[in-house]
């Protein structure tokens, strides 16, 4: 465990110790805690009694919880936890937090000593400090009648309102920052990705969690009836994962059947979806953006569906016919996939993947910043993958370094420039030397792309070509091979 986690756990665990033995000492539970109706044989007085059911509730809750995408776990026994915090206060909350949070995988071993008391803990914390708000906002900490009384206040519905927002908050927070510390992604991107998904059904679950303990106060037996609403919430939850997960193994097989017809890009596509996520990650991008860049890695070469196999597995060098033919699949994946209104954001990328910063790339010869950000950055990492891997032009890939070296010589001709220097902070470049480390690109003039192309780009003008090419596509059937990073 690396030392940053393992003192981050200390102290998530140390608080909440603390917090609990501090709230179970100045507000014990409240007398009434446990209103028997419905259940006589336990009286009137048995706040105990109250603590168990709510425990029990809670642990059917969060016995089986959905993993998010990122790696958050979301369980419905929010609600729980909150209405067992209006009614028996802090103290209350979170004993019922802590011993209610308990997972069928914990019972089965499946979770470390110390993931399982971060995941308490991390419970713990969140409802003392919602009870500790909530109290001066309508509901007494001792109970009695003024806790059935202010229950019923319109004000308590804004109180248990305002406690679920602090109870989300802080429990999203603590749960972000361990799962970022865990796989090296930011705690902003773990909170913008898992735990922005659910926010929406935490704000319902709040006044669910305000509505169970109204009930509880009349019939303690009818909030049990709330189970339906709370596992319908969670199966939703498991579907909409579910389903996210088989649209991208969908789409990882589409584009394991497009690598698959040729022998040297096996699991290219793959890797360039990872790459491609690593550079966004150091650029700090949205979860929006990495994801379009995880289906956009995937699926960036899936145009070439529409090539010949006579050109893609050609061993010899590219007449230009058959090199405008392997120049349309960008265009080719575009019309693909434009009928699936969920890769809309996925379109730009596939279509503009092959562009280069200077202008002579193809197939619209944007410019600079006309082309689009994420399309920038996976033509760095299809660049960097195809480099370092067998082709059958180049049966001995590049080195690193080399590859390294060649992302710089062409930064700001074919690449963008801010984007290499992302990609060397990536966990692919680390421990190689960067020899352009100090390479500043020259700067070209962001012209339109119907302009005249600028002076300082590198080789002829596309004209010169012939009507459907560009620099960056032409390879001649003889001569000297291309530098490798027109090789993508």
């Amino acid at each position: 465990m690396p030392r940053q986690l393992k003192l981050y756990i200390t102290g998530v665990v140390a608080t909440s110790v603390i917090a609990l033995v501090v709230t179970t000492l100045l507000f014990p539970v409240r007398p009434r805690f446990a209103i028997a109706s419905g259940f006589g044989f336990l009286g009137e007085n048995a706040p105990l009694a109250g603590l168990a059911f709510w425990i029990g509730v809670t642990l059917v809750a969060s016995a089986i919880p959905v993993r998010m995408p990122r790696g958050a776990m979301f369980a419905v026994s929010f609600s729980t936890i909150l209405a067992a915090t209006i009614l028996g206060g802090p103290g209350a909350g979170a004993w019922v937090a802590l011993l209610g949070t308990t997972e069928i995988r914990e019972l089965r071993g499946r979770v470390p000593w110390y993931g399982s008391l971060t995941n308490h803990a991390g419970a713990v914390i969140p409802a003392v400090v919602a009870g500790l708000v909530m109290w001066p906002m309508g509901f007494p900490l001792q109970g009695g009648p003024e806790l059935t009384k202010s229950l019923a206040s319109p004000t308590s519905l804004f109180a248990a309102v305002v406690g679920g927002a602090v109870l989300f908050t802080i429990n999203a927070g603590i749960v972000a920052l361990i799962v970022a510390r865990r796989t090296g992604d930011s705690a902003s991107l773990v909170l913008l990705g898992d735990i922005r998904s659910t926010a929406t059904s935490f704000i319902s679950l709040a006044p669910l969690g305000w509505l169970m303990s109204q009930i509880y106060v009349i019939a303690a037996w009818a909030s049990l009836l709330f189970a339906l609403p709370l596992y319908i919430t969670r199966l939703a939850y498991q579907n909409y994962t579910e389903m996210r997960e088989m649209f991208t193994q969908t789409i990882t097989a589409l584009a394991g059947a497009v690598d698959a017809r040729d022998p040297y890009t096996s699991r290219h596509s793959w890797r360039v979806k990872e790459i491609g996520g690593d550079i966004g990650r150091v650029m700090r991008l949205g979860e929006s953006d990495l994801e379009a860049l995880e289906w956009g890695g995937l699926l960036h070469d899936v145009g070439k569906i529409g090539v010949p196999d006579a050109v893609l597995l050609k061993q010899d060098w590219l007449t230009k016919e058959e090199r405008a033919m392997m120049n349309s699949h960008p265009v080719i994946g575009a019309q693909i996939i434009q009928g699936v209104t969920r890769l809309a954001p996925e379109l730009p990328i596939i279509r503009h993947h092959h562009e280069w910063y200077n202008g002579s790339g193809y197939p619209d010869r944007l410019i600079g910043d006309e082309i689009p950000l994420l399309a920038r950055v996976l033509h760095v990492a299809d660049s960097f993958e195809a480099m370092t891997a067998a082709r059958p032009y180049r049966m001995t890939p590049l080195t690193p370094e080399q590859a390294i070296a060649e992302l710089r010589k062409f930064a700001g001709i074919q690449f963008d420039p801010t984007v290499v220097d992302a990609f060397v902070q990536t966990s692919w470049a680390e421990g190689v030397a960067d020899p352009g480390r100090t390479f500043q690109a020259r700067p070209i003039p962001m012209i339109s792309q119907h302009a005249n192309r600028p002076a300082n780009a590198a080789g002829p003008a596309p004209e010169e070509l012939g009507p459907h090419a560009t620099q960056a596509t032409v390879i001649p059937p003889t001569g000297p091979a291309p530098a490798p990073a027109e090789l993508n």
